[in-house]
């Protein structure tokens, strides 16, 4: 769980409807969440918590580039933040990579998100995994990173679930085994 910076909460209230009233709130109350219109200052690319989990390890382990990531524990989902107007790009390398997307949700114009206040405990529905700190700077190949991801993490997702149906147990897998592998390891 991240904490974001001053300046990090200074770009994200820009987002709001009335940006001091939502500076105001947070300074009131640093675990506060906000809810912000996306679309105008960027965009949010929304899957369920198991995907998203496995998308952002994916992200930080190869060093890919990516903005803010927000998770709601209730919901179970994970938000990532693209630039505004990030869409066509994202579903164009989307495309590229499969010809059945997983499922998720492209939050834009006329939708909104509800992000942690700057400081969320543990506990809180609302937490950063990646929080602002500071205006992130246009990164043409962050949609990119993200539709990559995504589809490596599903499919990732996809062969370990099929794995726990096959071998259900650590004996049945073992069980699996040839002989001589079998008796190798004993």
């Amino acid at each position: 769980m991240q904490r974001m910076t001053r300046r990090g909460m200074e770009w994200l209230s820009v987002a709001a409807d009335n940006p001091t009233e939502c500076r105001q709130v947070w300074a009131d109350d640093p675990r506060m969440p906000c809810l912000l219109p996306t679309g105008r200052f960027f965009d949010v690319v929304s899957v369920e918590q198991r995907l998203g989990m496995e998308m952002f390890d994916r992200l930080q382990r190869s060093g890919m580039p990516m903005g803010p990531s927000v998770i709601d524990r209730k919901a179970q989902r994970v938000g990532f933040f693209l630039g505004s107007q990030s869409l066509e790009t994202f579903t164009y390398y989307l495309d590229r990579e499969t010809s059945s997307p997983p499922s998720y949700r492209y939050l834009s114009d006329g939708s909104a998100v509800v992000v942690p206040g700057p400081i969320p405990l543990s506990e809180d529905r609302y937490q950063w995994l990646r929080a602002p700190t500071r205006r992130p700077e246009a990164n043409p190949l962050r949609p990119v990173a993200l539709a990559t991801a995504l589809v490596a993490a599903a499919e990732l997702l996809a062969r370990i679930d099929r794995f726990d149906e096959q071998y259900p147990t650590p004996y049945a897998a073992v069980a699996a085994l040839p002989e001589e592998t079998a008796t190798d390891a004993g």
